[in-house]
C-alpha cells in the first residue's frame, strides 16, 4: 500500500526568492487559488514582516482559499511571530538556526540562547491559537546530537512537524536518508523536507527523505528558488507517484503551470 505524502508549496515564499522574481499581490492570490483547486495540503503565502503590502496580501490569500493551510514564514523573534499572528493564518512556521557556523559565527549566540528563543517563540504562537512548526536552518550541516536535543524540548512544548532544511544545498540522498532515519529512530515528531538544487539532486533528495519516513515535501512550480531553485512539484511527483499517494496528480500541476506561466512570466 502506498505511503500518503503531503506537498507544501512555497512558490509564494521561496520561489519569489528567485532572482528577479516579484509577484504582486493579485498574482499571488491567483496562484494560491490554483494551488487550493487541486488539493495541495499547505501554501506557504509569504513573510509577514517584510511590509504591509506582504501581510496584506497573506490576508488575502486566506480569505480566497477553501482547502489548503495557510502558512507564514516568521524568523526566530517576537517582533516577527506577532506579526505573523496578525495575519490570522493557520500555521506559523518559525526558522530556528541550528548549525554551529550560524549559531557562533553568524549570530554570535550559543546553543542555550537558540533553545530559548525558539521555545518563547512557539508559546507566543501557540498561546495565540496559532499552530506551529519549526525550521531547522541548516541542518544538513548541524551536530545530529544537537537537533534531537533540540526536538525533544520542541515536542514537549506542542510542536510536531519540524522543517528539515538544506539551506545552502549540499545535501545527497545518502545523507539525507541518515538524517532522516536517526531522527525517526528517536522521535515521533513528523518530518518535512526543504530541499534546495545547489547539487542538481532536490527532487532525488525529497524522495529519500519521503521514502526514509519524512511526511511532507516543500516543492515550488518550475522549481523556482533561491539560488538554483528548490524542489519542482511537477517532477517530484511524476517522480514518485507509483511509490506515494498524494491529492493531486501530475496532469493537474502541469496545469497549474500553464495557468500561472504569465504571471510568473511577468514578474521576472
Amino acid at each position: 500500500m502506498k505511503e500518503n505524502k503531503y506537498i507544501v508549496d512555497t512558490t509564494l515564499r521561496d520561489g519569489e526568492q528567485s532572482p528577479g522574481i516579484a509577484l504582486c499581490t493579485r498574482d499571488k492570490v491567483k496562484i494560491a487559488k490554483l494551488l487550493d483547486e487541486i488539493g495541495v495540503y499547505e501554501i506557504e503565502a509569504g513573510v509577514p514582516c517584510l511590509s504591509s503590502v506582504e501581510a496584506d496580501g497573506i490576508c488575502e490569500i486566506i480569505e480566497n482559499t477553501k482547502q489548503a493551510k495557510i502558512s507564514v514564514w516568521s524568523r526566530m523573534n517576537s517582533k516577527d511571530v506577532k506579526n505573523s499572528i496578525a495575519c490570522k493564518p493557520h500555521i506559523i512556521h518559525i526558522g530556528t538556526p541550528v548549525s554551529y557556523i550560524q549559531i557562533y559565527s553568524k549570530l554570535k549566540k550559543n546553543k542555550a540562547w537558540v533553545q530559548k528563543s525558539i521555545l518563547e517563540c512557539v508559546d507566543l504562537a501557540k498561546s495565540n491559537g496559532v499552530e506551529v512548526t519549526v525550521g531547522l536552518e541548516d541542518a544538513s550541516r548541524s551536530d545530529l546530537g544537537f537537533i534531537l536535543s533540540l526536538i525533544k524540548e520542541l515536542k514537549k512544548a506542542g510542536v510536531n512537524i519540524i522543517r528539515l532544511a538544506d539551506t545552502v544545498g549540499i545535501l545527497t540522498p545518502s545523507r539525507t536518508k541518515e538524517i532522516v532515519e536517526t531522527i525517526k529512530s528517536h522521535s515521533d515528531i513528523e518530518l518535512e523536507m526543504h530541499v534546495h538544487n545547489d547539487l542538481g539532486m532536490a527532487v532525488a533528495n525529497s524522495i529519500i527523505g519521503a521514502k526514509a519516513g519524512a511526511a511532507f515535501i516543500d516543492c515550488t512550480l518550475f522549481g523556482i528558488g533561491e539560488r538554483t531553485g528548490n524542489c519542482n512539484f511537477y517532477d517530484f511527483v511524476h517522480a514518485s507517484e507509483s511509490i506515494f499517494n498524494f491529492a493531486m496528480s501530475k496532469k493537474q500541476i502541469r496545469q497549474i503551470e500553464k495557468n500561472s506561466y504569465q504571471e510568473l512570466k511577468g514578474a521576472m
